[in-house]
């Protein structure tokens, strides 16, 4: 019995040995290859720049909204001049200082009461908003100085742009005037400020500061006072010899104040009031915050391809939100290519670096990137033709890849699903959202979906290799498209259905059905469909396959290539051995030692070694 025991016991223990090695031995896991998209491979060949930094996008999102332009203008339009504020600030010591101001100025500061007040109320109600004017100025004001010098025009009136923009190169007011210096349609095109469909010069720091430059002379010469030069600059040099007739033929401002529309009689003490608060910060308590980007750190290369920001972004390792900062005057965030026209990029330098030594590179994922854009799902379900059956005789496979995000500081839906090229209702799908609201630190699922399309029911095709025919009409199956690209906008600041509607020629109601919406509120950040677009769709798949195949087979074969190739995202070695006459699929494997057909993009091939 006991011996019994001992023996079950042994044979017990053996196969619990033998089931642990077993679990040891199936425990080891073979790391999966990972695939590298073609964008991580061309960046992977870049020239590196030791010096190249990131920049806080919640930071750059801030510097670019337009919350302080509408405070700022509600502020000028409404601040009652004659009602005191109660903020400290001792009027013997703001007399002095306005003095000492008055000195070393061309303009005429004097004291009065209606000034006091504007002040009094920007210290306290704007003081944050100050600290992050300040920390823009330095970027925009150099560019100011810069031409206001040339031109020997006051230094001061930099301190303009602060009142019409809020340095806000962006800014619209509510009747059409844009930019930093709020030109009007009619007067940018006076001033030779180009404005199109894809760029409006009004945007643009440069060369709308030129144009601010000659307006301001040529008043001058008109006035001889530069008080009176800002207020024709705000409500037209019509109004202000108008309030001069009024006055009894007085020319100083605060002389003809009363005589000048509401609006400019608070302009030219807010202009004075910004002056003050610029120069005397440190004595009220505003710290600049820090700055983004300043202006000799930037430079400009020419740009020889249209191209998006965000392929520029996704190429330079930067927010899209810097390049709008920077490159203001692109409406439609594309940089564009005009014949006989150049346009031109505004770059951190390092960027600049980097850009200047993969210039080839960077435009050979353009032309690639641009071949591959896709409509929405959402937009093509709309849009395809509900009678109309597609005859392709084919099955779509979806191979599916699961990434996480951590939300940072600063992100939204909006610009998350611009970053993976998703639309924002297939994250909340994917993720259970019932809102746009994100959590700081949430990780979100992030699907990408590759379509792979096979033929299930295609005749037999006279060709030697069964692999070669598959990549025939795979090859063929990439010309038939349901779809191109849609437009698409995110919501931003001070948005609303009908601005947005005005801006893309379209009704609220086209805007609400492509939306799915069913109210005129919309949330800041929210991606909405703004354009549609054309459909292609050819049902003669299997012949065009056919068609395909013979020609391939009756090529002529000439072997004297000598080249290199890169893999691009969509090849296959079908569509790579079209590129060159007389080279076939085998000869691609027997130059690169390939024995499956299995190549990847960014993968060096030999043609003809």
């Amino acid at each position: 019995m006991i011996i019994r025991k001992i023996s079950l016991a042994v044979s017990v223990l053996f196969s619990m040995s033998l089931v642990a090695q077993e679990v040891a031995h199936n425990d080891v896991t073979v790391k999966p290859e990972i695939k590298i998209s073609y964008l991580d491979s061309v960046k992977s060949t870049f020239v590196k720049d030791n010096l190249a930094t990131r920049v806080d996008s919640l930071w750059m999102n801030e510097l670019t909204s337009l919350d302080i332009y509408e405070d700022l203008t509600k502020d000028i339009q409404t601040i009652n001049t004659d009602l005191s504020v109660n903020e400290e600030l001792p009027t013997d010591l703001l007399k002095q200082r306005l003095q000492d101001m008055n000195e070393k100025s061309p303009f005429d500061i004097e004291y009065n009461q209606g000034l006091e007040n504007i002040i009094k109320s920007f210290l306290k109600n704007r003081r944050k908003s100050f600290s992050r004017l300040m920390a823009l100025s330095e970027y925009y004001f150099p560019i100011f100085e810069d031409a206001f010098a040339r031109q020997n025009v006051p230094l001061e009136i930099k301190y303009l742009a602060v009142v019409e923009s809020a340095l806000n190169p962006k800014a619209v007011s509510r009747m059409g005037a844009t930019g930093l210096w709020q030109f009007m349609y009619g007067t940018g095109k006076r001033y030779d400020l180009k404005i199109d469909s894809y760029i409006d010069e009004r945007s643009d720091p440069i060369k709308a500061t030129a144009a601010a430059t000659v307006y301001m002379n040529k008043m001058f010469t008109i006035f001889g006072d530069w008080e009176l030069v800002l207020a024709s600059y705000n409500s037209g040099p019509g109004n202000v010899t108008k309030a001069i007739r009024r006055s009894g033929g007085k020319t100083k401002y605060w002389d003809i104040r009363n005589h000048l529309p509401r609006e400019t009689q608070g302009y030219v003490p807010a202009f004075l009031a910004t002056m003050y608060l610029f120069e005397y910060h440190k004595e009220h308590g505003i710290n600049p915050e820090r700055a983004v980007v300043k202006n000799f750190e930037t430079d400009t290369v020419r740009i020889k391809e249209k191209m998006t920001f965000k392929q520029i972004a996704d190429l330079l390792d930067m927010p899209q939100s810097q390049l709008e900062l920077l490159n203001p005057s692109y409406k439609l965030k594309v940089v564009p290519f005009y014949k006989d026209e150049q346009h031109f990029l505004r770059l951190p330098k390092d960027k600049i670096a980097t850009f200047v030594s993969n210039e080839d590179k960077i435009y050979a994922y353009v032309q690639h990137d641009s071949g591959f854009r896709r409509m929405p799902t959402q937009l093509a379900s709309r849009l395809a033709p509900k009678n109309k059956v597609i005859k392709t005789n084919q099955v779509q496979d979806f191979a599916q890849s699961t990434e996480f995000y951590k939300v940072r500081k600063g992100d939204n839906l909006g610009a998350i699903a611009d970053k993976y090229n998703v639309s924002v209702v297939d994250i909340k799908k994917w993720n259970n959202l019932k809102s746009n609201n994100i959590a700081l630190g949430k990780t979100l699922k992030i699907r990408s979906t590759d379509t792979i399309k096979k033929s299930t029911d295609v005749k037999v095709i006279p060709v030697a290799d069964k692999k070669e025919t598959q990549e025939a009409i795979a090859a063929a199956d990439e010309k038939v498209n349901t779809a191109t690209e849609s437009k698409e906008y995110i919501v931003q600041a001070g948005d609303n259905l009908g601005s947005i509607a005005k801006k893309f020629d379209l009704t609220v109601a086209e805007l609400k059905e492509w939306n799915n919406l069913n109210s005129n509120n919309i949330g800041l950040g929210k991606t909405l469909i703004v354009g549609k677009a054309a459909e292609i769709v050819n049902d003669q798949t299997t012949s065009v396959a056919s068609n395909t195949v013979d020609s391939f087979k009756k090529k002529p074969i000439s072997k004297n290539v000598g080249e290199e190739y890169f893999v691009k995202k969509g090849d296959s070695l079908y569509s790579i051995s079209k590129k060159y006459p007389g080279v076939t699929i085998s000869d691609i494997k027997k130059w690169n030692n390939i024995k499956d057909g299995d190549i990847k993009p960014g993968m060096k091939l030999k043609i003809n070694g």
